[in-house]
């Protein structure tokens, strides 16, 4: 009896792994993760591994400081482009919080640098 029960474990951790690969994650972005950029973007865009629901996804750009830069985000499918001000040299971090049309939330940040 226990060996049947360890095995069902053993079985449901593997079985169930690949659930997780259902979720929307970052694939890659505009400027590259932990890239330099020789200028200021217009925007930074956020490829996705799935759809995202447009109204429960969100994302902001902050200085070193802590100072906001992002002025609005619009969400078409998997991409989510964030609209920036200018930004001055320095390095910024993209937090990003969405939600994918399967329903589950996935959440990070990464940073590049502009002029440096």
């Amino acid at each position: 009896m226990r060996t049947i029960s360890i095995l069902a474990m053993f079985a449901s951790l593997v079985l169930g792994a690949p659930s997780a690969g259902a979720h929307a994650y970052l694939d890659r972005a505009t400027p590259l993760v932990g890239s330099t950029v020789s200028s200021s973007p217009g925007q930074i865009t956020l490829y996705f591994s799935q759809n995202l629901e447009r109204r429960f996804s969100r994302a902001e750009v902050r200085n070193a400081a802590g100072a906001r830069f992002d002025q609005g985000v619009s969400v078409s499918g998997s991409v989510m482009r964030v609209s920036v001000k200018t930004l001055p040299p320095g390095t910024y971090r993209v937090t990003w919080r969405v939600l994918s049309v399967d329903t589950h939330t996935t959440e990070g940040a990464f940073s590049f640098t502009v002029g440096r």
